[in-house]
């Protein structure tokens, strides 16, 4: 008898996850884990709910100081509150599957920027070493010699975007042009 109750079981559940689209099934399960992971770093009340004090303290973590309505406009891109199930949402609506945008990997590391537009390079370093997909300190102190650090170990933001996206592309193409 318990072999049957557990069959009804499993068919229930069978049938519960496979109907209708599921936003957990647009990423693989490594995906899901490493939003989760971030989810995880970014509630720091640990709620539930990333708010304005989760995020502060988030941006203050990575040493950027973000005002009250500039938390406010990224709170407002979420339709509710920010629970996990929000956030893959709303990964899942920006996500296309290709290469991130231009503008996506601008804002990425100015996210790390200063007011002057300079990263930090320990703390980016730090970083890349902590969150997403996870460099070794080999991997990490590979892509930083990618980036010219001045001597205050600072990197200019805006050349490691320009050396990133399309603006780098349109560079080499007109030194090509200059130097014909």
């Amino acid at each position: 008898m318990s072999r049957k109750s557990g069959s009804r079981s499993s068919s229930r559940r069978s049938k519960k996850s496979g109907g209708g689209s599921n936003v957990f099934d647009m990423f693989t399960q490594r995906q899901v884990a490493e939003f989760k992971e971030g989810f995880q770093l970014m509630d720091r009340d640990k709620d539930g709910v990333i708010g304005k004090n989760d995020l502060r303290g988030t941006f203050d973590e990575i040493g950027r100081i973000c005002n009250d309505q500039e938390l406010d406009e990224m709170l407002a891109d979420a339709p509710g509150p920010i629970n996990f199930t929000m956030l893959l949402n709303m990964f899942a609506e920006r996500s296309t599957g290709e290469a991130d945008d231009d503008d996506v990997v601008a804002k990425a590391f100015l996210a790390f920027s200063d007011e002057e537009g300079n990263i930090d390079c320990d703390v980016f370093r730090h970083a890349l070493m902590t969150w997403g997909d996870i460099f070794s300190a080999q991997e990490a102190d590979d892509a930083l010699d990618q980036m010219d650090v001045d001597e205050e170990g600072k990197i200019d933001a805006h050349s490691i975007i320009q050396m990133l996206t399309a603006g780098a592309s349109d560079d080499a193409a007109a030194e090509e042009e200059a130097a014909a």
